[in-house]
Order: C-alpha cells, then structure tokens, then sequence
C-alpha cells in the first residue's frame, strides 16, 4: 500500500504581524498558495493592513522571500469579508498576538468556516496547546495542534510540532511530513510544557548568561564577546539575539515561564531584570525600533551601559589569557582549563555551562522525548553549533557530572536540585554517551531511542548527525588529498572536494577530471556533492603549481530580474563588491604567485580549469551539481557546465571576480555568451546578453537559488530543493533520471553569433558616461570593458560565428590582463591586508 501524502494545495495564515507575515512569505517560497488574513484596515480598503504587511515583506532584511515578485502570491484577507475561503484550506495556521483570550475568541470565530479536512495549527511560542484546543469544538480537536517556527522563518530550521490530547496521529504524521520536505524544516516533537523544547533551554540559558554576567559585573558588550562564535553560538551572542528577538518578546517569554512553572527548581531566576523593563518602558524593544542594549549611532555600534544608564561604544575585549585556554586540542582539556582557573572570564564561562548543562539534565523527561531532541532543538531554533548534552558528552560525561555535583554541594550551582539518576548511570557506563549510532538516551525508557522512521526521513541519506554518530559516507572509488570518489552501490558516483571551503586548485582540478573519466567507465552518472556546506567558495590560486597540504580525512558535520537602467551599475556595482569582495580575495589568494611572478603557471592553471568545465559539459555521462551554501566564482562555473544543477533554497551562487579586479575565466563567461545566443531573437544576442554582462560587471551575488535562477546562474530545469538534507537524495534522482533517458551530451557549439564590436561599443558608452561623471574609476572601466569584450565575442562583426574556444582564449587572454596589472594586484593584496575591498 502506498503511504499516502498530505498534500497542501492552499494555506492561510491567521496574523499578518512579523511572524505570521514571515510565516505565509515562506509558504509562498515553497510554491503554496497562500491567504493572509488580519483584521479588516480603517480605511476604504478592508485589506490594508495585510497589503502594507506585504510590502514591509518586500524591504526586509534578511529577506523572507525567495524573491521578491513572490509577494504577488500572497492573496490578502480580512476576518468579516473572507473567512469562508477558508474552506478551501488544507492548513490554516494561526499566528496572532500571544493572548489565550484573544487565541480563543479567534478560534471560536474560524471554526465554523474550515474545510472537512483541514489542519489547523497555532504558532504559540509556548502557551499550553491542550488549553488553546478547548477552544474548538470537540468534533475538531483531532485536527488541533501547535506549530511552532523560529524567526525568521525562512532562514531558522528548527519547528517545534506539539500535539494536544486530542491529535490524531496520522494527521501528526502527515504534518511532519509536509513541513519538513515542502519547507524544508527540521521537525522536533515537543512536549506541551511552557515554552516547549527550544525557548525553554535558550531562554533559561540567556537568563543564566545574563545572572552570571552581573555577578561578575560584565558589560553587556563583554558577555556577548564571550558568548557568541568563541564558544560555537552565533555572533548575535546573547543581548544581541535578545535584540533581534525583540525585548518585549524576551520579556513575556521570561514572565510565562514564571507564571507556567511554579515547581521549577530554577524558579526565583524566571524574572524579567530591571533593567530590562526600564529599556521596554523607553520603548527601546530592540532591533525592529533600532534601538534595544544596542544602538547604532552613526558608523558605532553602542550598548546600554548599566552604571550610567547611558550609553557607549561597544568594545567588549575577550582576555588573551581565556584564548590561550580555549587553544586547547580536546573539549575535556578546555572545560578543565575553564573550570580550574582563577581568570574572571574562564570562571564566567564554566558558570553559564554548568548551570545549563545541570537544567538540561533535570528538565529533559518533561519536556523531550529524549536527548536527541532536545540538542537538535537547541541547535536548529539558537544556532548553536552543539546541543548542550552534545558538549558535555564531548567534554566527558562522566568528569563534567562530578564537578557539577561539586559545584552543588559547595553552593556554587544557580540551583540545589540533584542530578537525575540517569545522569550518573551514563556516567558509570563504558561508553558514558547519551548520543550513540544506536540511538539517544530517552529518560522514559531508560533506553537508546532511534530516529523517527517516517518515510519522509528515508530521503535523507544522510542527516544532520550527533556527538557520537558516524556517518559511513559509501564506498571509495579513489580517493587523494583532494578529493574522494565514492558510491553507495546504486550506479551514481559521487565526487567529494576535501579543500579548506572546498576550494578549487590544481589538484582539484585534476581530481574532476579522473572522476569523469570513471565514471565514464563504470558509473552511471556522476554527482558534485559536498559533505557539508559550501558547495565551494572558488577557484584557489595560492602557490598555484603547489599542491597544498589538505585535511586526508573526509567527511564532517556538517535582486530578482537583472537591472534594465544600466545607470544604476554604479550603486549595484558598490554594494555587490563589499559583500562578496573579501570571500574572493581570501578563497582566490594570488599573493605567492605574483610575488614569484608565477603568471605563466596562472594561465595554465586557468586552461585546465576551462578544460575541466568543458568536461563536465560534454562527459558521456550526466553530471549533476548538488549545491547547498556558497557557490562562487570558479564554483559557480563548475553549477553552470552540468548538466543539472539541484540547489538548496539557501544557495548563495555568483561570478564575483570583478570585485578584486577580475573576470571570471573558468568558462563562465563564456556560457552566458552562448545562452544569449540561444535566446537570441533574429539572430541578435545583445538583448540577452546586456543582463548577463551586468550580472558579471557588478559581481552579482544571488542571495538564495530563486535569485540565481532570475540571475541566469542556474537554468529554468535546474531544481530547488527546499531541505538542505534531502538535497543528495534529489540530486541522485536527476542523475538517474537522465541516465534512463538515455543519456547523450550536447553536440558542442560550433556556429554562436557574437554581438561584437557594435555590442562592445554600446556598454562602453554607458561606462564612459559613467567615468567622465566620477562614477566609476579608470580601472572599473577597464575591468568592465574587458568583461564586455569577453562576453561579446571581441573585435568581430556583429552576427559573426565562432565556436567555444573562441571564449575561452579572449576568458585566458582578459584574465591575465588585468592580473597583470598594478591596481588589480593593489585591490587582491589590499583586500587580503584590510578585508575591505580597493576603488583604485
């Protein structure tokens, strides 16, 4: 029997605040058609307050939607004119302000006007699900549930699904399904406890971080120091992520949880601070009022100082002693360094980790399933890099429960609750995990619980793994210090990049060349995947006849339409340099070779880069690029010579060499040469191929696979796949797909008209206007012109034909041209000195 699937035609949205309006953006980037409903406007138009939601969606940062003509999908509502399209809905979610009375009243009102079978859900961050079901009639609770997303949305993985007793369990199941295959979610069963799994744990962990941080009279700025990337957390750290979520917000988190949990033994901690109501009673909410502990005033960034009650430039220093500490090899090592010094820092952060570690452990049976769930949700909704049974385990079970005992008994502890009895059983055990390829520890039990068997998880071959699982990536084909071959016994091969960011250098190159011919022989098709993000971060020319020493070991955890007013190059052209010129300096580090003057070993180096693109292209076998991540410069020609490309939503894709004073030479240009052509109307490339110059004159940086698509980087058949973790899975099924088509390559492009020296003459037009203005500088004319040059086909006569090779000698040719020059070498050493990009 089939397993049937919940298919979800259309969706409507209940509250179209910041989270509800985030909720329905994302439900349009997976192609679902979707009403937002909100209380009718005051003025002539009931849906007011909806359409000037849409448009805030449209300006916001990061932005919630794929792409932005994707707001068109969103259909406005109002509760008086439209509640019986809701009939129509398969999923209704419901995404008000977080008031029982107010979740009542609307729930009572909508009940009446859902379809036969339709879902309903609500959004609560942490009210009680079985309270808010008592509002339905008891025929609708089976269809009753929380679902619960992180803000924002699109970009946090985590959501918390919570039944109410009532559920029905194939319903559950079907959800689970959608929300994480159609958005692309990482799906945690919760318990109803306040606040569920992962605000519980955050919250208590910002208010442990923000009780230990007076105490050892830290500024806000210095916490966040502490407590952002060096510790493996975000860089919003803890005031920051406070301000990001909004003070208020924090607040009535904080207060439920005082409210909902009387018997916490951490209770008298559960109180909003002074300090932090007197900023709220300012109205100073954080970042959506653009000022919380932190504001910017000017070009500064500046935090609510406590002494003054002012404030003043951020400069939170993080003690070089502590970073000595934090060098050390193991994670046993450094929580001992931590534990045992005397240094104000070190002690701080062992506090925060203890206490964390000792509520984690007391409140797992209430409100996880098991330990699994609790650091996946930890993870997923904060960012962290490791859940916190994660760290402890990796730190040792066993030492880290004796010095929390430690801390208990001598009063050091936030709280005097006991460690569970499960705590010292593991501690006793041989392997003292509570992640194991087994399963993970379920307090319920006592036992190793294994991950859900749903179908839907069949698709991830290999998914976001623990402290204390392996994964066993198939079978090596051949393998080097660069890159591995391999297979999992289905006739698809699979080539893996072993290089810092998987940078592309000799030996990668080469790599690509020998898997081809491989899979050539035995092999079916060939997959580009990478163990773990990004796809690749470019081409690497340091030392470039030098084989650079590389990690052996593989594996690990892992604007919409193109400018049609050429006259905004100069803005486009600025903000796209500073965002990517950095990442391109660093991963395309010329220094050594120009310092050694090794120009003739670039140039080779770039022929066989070209010559490894043409092969993927024309292979006897079907190549497939699973992108997931970053996918730059010589990377993205690498996406653009397959013959499919599968991208995860979250796919940030672009040739960005002109930000250090490039083109790029790897076949790219080249190929959008040849797609201007093929869209040519009466033979006349240039209309096409004018957006496709602007997208590589400015560097464009498509922020997500939607964008790369409108960018022409990836191609209209290319697929987006919405779970980053089913994203081999897909890939796999596009190469066997063309594999049983009957797989032929493309007969190769011989006759592609070239817009010319007339083509050239236009853009350089525009670009002189732009120079003689003081818009752009002599070498970004230079830059673009050669671009221009490359992309129309040189000094030919419009309509003229050449072949492939044609663009790839003027790619070589203009790339060693401006590598040769003083200002191009100023903007690469420039970048790499001060990381900030050089108008010269």
């Amino acid at each position: 029997m089939r397993n049937q699937r919940f298919l979800v035609r259309k969706a409507a949205v209940l509250g179209a605040g910041v989270m509800g309006a985030q909720i329905a953006a994302h439900l349009v980037n997976a192609n679902i058609e979707t009403l937002l409903f909100e209380l009718p406007g005051d003025t002539d138009n009931p849906n007011a307050n909806v359409i000037k939601a849409v448009e805030k969606l449209k300006k916001q940062e990061p932005a919630p939607l794929s792409i932005k003509t994707k707001a068109a999908c969103i259909q406005p509502a109002n509760y008086d004119q439209h509640l019986e399209r809701l009939k129509d809905c398969d999923l209704v979610i419901e995404a008000i302000a977080e008031r029982v009375d107010w979740k009542r009243d609307l729930y009572i009102k909508v009940a009446p006007y859902l379809g036969e079978h339709t879902i309903f859900a609500s959004n609560t961050s942490g009210l009680s699900i079985n309270q808010l079901a008592e509002a339905f009639p008891e025929a609708l609770r089976h269809r009753f549930c929380g679902i619960h997303f992180f803000n924002p949305p699109r970009y946090m993985h985590l959501v918390e699904l919570i039944p109410c007793q009532n559920s029905d369990a194939a319903m559950l199941d079907h959800l689970e399904e959608f929300l994480v295959t159609d958005l692309g979610k990482g799906v945690i069963r919760a318990k109803d406890t306040p606040n569920f799994i992962a605000n519980r744990i955050g919250v208590f962990s910002l208010l442990a971080t923000m009780y230990h941080g007076r105490g050892f009279n830290f500024g806000f700025d210095l916490v966040d120091a502490l407590t952002g990337s060096l510790i493996g957390r975000p860089k919003s750290a803890t005031f920051r992520t406070a301000d990001i979520v909004g003070l208020d917000t924090l607040a009535h988190v904080i207060n439920t949880m005082r409210d909902t949990l009387p018997g916490d033994p951490w209770h008298r901690y559960f109180a909003v601070p002074d300090w932090l109501q007197g900023l709220i009673d300012k109205g100073a909410l954080g970042e959506k009022v653009k000022r919380g502990v932190y504001q910017k005033i000017k070009n500064e960034i500046h935090v609510f100082d406590l002494p003054s009650q002012t404030y003043r430039v951020s400069a939170g220093e993080v003690d070089e002693e502590l970073k000595r500490l934090l060098k050390y090899s193991t994670p046993a090592e450094k929580f001992a360094a931590l534990r045992n010094s005397q240094q104000p820092q070190a002690q701080f952060l062992w506090s925060i980790f203890r206490d964390l570690f000792h509520y984690c452990a007391v409140q797992l049976e209430a409100i996880a399933n098991n330990a699994r769930d609790l650091d996946l949700a930890v993870r997923w909704g904060f960012g962290w890099n490791q859940g916190p049974f994660e760290i402890w385990q990796a730190a040792g079970w066993k030492q880290i429960a004796t010095w929390i005992q430690e801390d208990i008994a001598t009063g050091k502890s936030m709280s005097q609750a006991p460690l569970p009895q499960w705590v010292m059983t593991i501690a006793a055990s041989d392997k003292q995990s509570v992640h194991t390829d087994q399963g993970s520890f379920a307090p319920d039990s006592g036992e190793l619980q294994q991950r859900s068997t749903l179908p839907v998880y069949q698709r991830q071959l290999f998914p976001d793994r623990l402290v204390g699982e392996e994964a066993v990536y198939g079978q090596t084909i051949f393998e080097t210090d660069a890159v591995r071959m391999w297979h999992s016994g289905d006739g698809i091969a699979i080539l893996s990049f072993k290089s810092k960011m998987h940078t592309i250098g000799i030996d990668v190159l080469e790599g690509v060349q020998q898997a081809i011919k491989e899979a050539e022989k035995d092999w079916r098709a060939l997959v580009i995947w990478q163990t773990e993000p990004p796809f690749s971060a470019g081409a690497n020319l340091q030392k470039a006849t030098e084989r650079p020493k590389t990690d052996a070991q593989h594996g690990g955890r892992a604007p919409p339409q193109p400018p049609t007013a050429f006259q905004s190059f100069l803005k486009k052209f600025k903000k796209s340099a500073q965002s990517t010129v950095l990442q391109v300096a660093r991963e395309l580090d010329l220094a050594d070779a120009l310092m050694a003057k090794k120009l003739a070993e670039v140039e080779a180096m770039i022929k066989q880069f070209q010559q490894a693109s043409q092969a993927l292209r024309y292979s006897m076998i079907p190549t497939v690029a699973a992108v997931d991540g970053l996918a730059l410069g010589g990377g993205c020609e690498f996406v653009m010579h397959c013959d499919r490309a599968v991208a995860t939503l979250e796919s940030y894709i672009g040739l960005v060499e002109t930000g250090v004073g490039l083109l790029p030479a790897g076949g790219g240009c080249k190929e959008f040469a040849m797609r201007a052509a093929q869209n040519a109307k009466d033979g006349d490339p240039f209309p096409s191929l004018k957006y496709y110059f602007q997208t590589v004159a400015m560097a464009e940086l498509a922020k997500g696979a939607e964008q790369a698509k409108d960018l022409g980087y990836l191609r209209l058949a290319d697929t987006v796949v919405m779970h980053r973790f089913e994203l081999l899975h897909v890939a796999k099924a596009q190469a066997l797909a063309l594999a049983e088509a009957g797989y032929r390559p493309p007969l190769r492009a011989r006759e592609i008209p070239v817009a010319g020296n007339t083509g050239i003459a236009t853009i350089k037009s525009q670009l002189v206007n732009l120079r003689e203005g003081d818009f752009i500088s002599e070498h970004d004319y230079l830059i673009a012109s050669k671009v221009a040059h490359v992309m129309c086909g040189g000094d030919l006569t419009p309509g003229s034909l050449v072949d492939e090779d044609w663009f790839l000698e003027l790619e070589r040719a203009a790339f060693m041209e401006l590598l040769a020059t003083e200002k191009t070498q100023a903007r690469i050493a420039h970048t790499l000195k001060t990381g900030k990009p050089l108008r010269n």
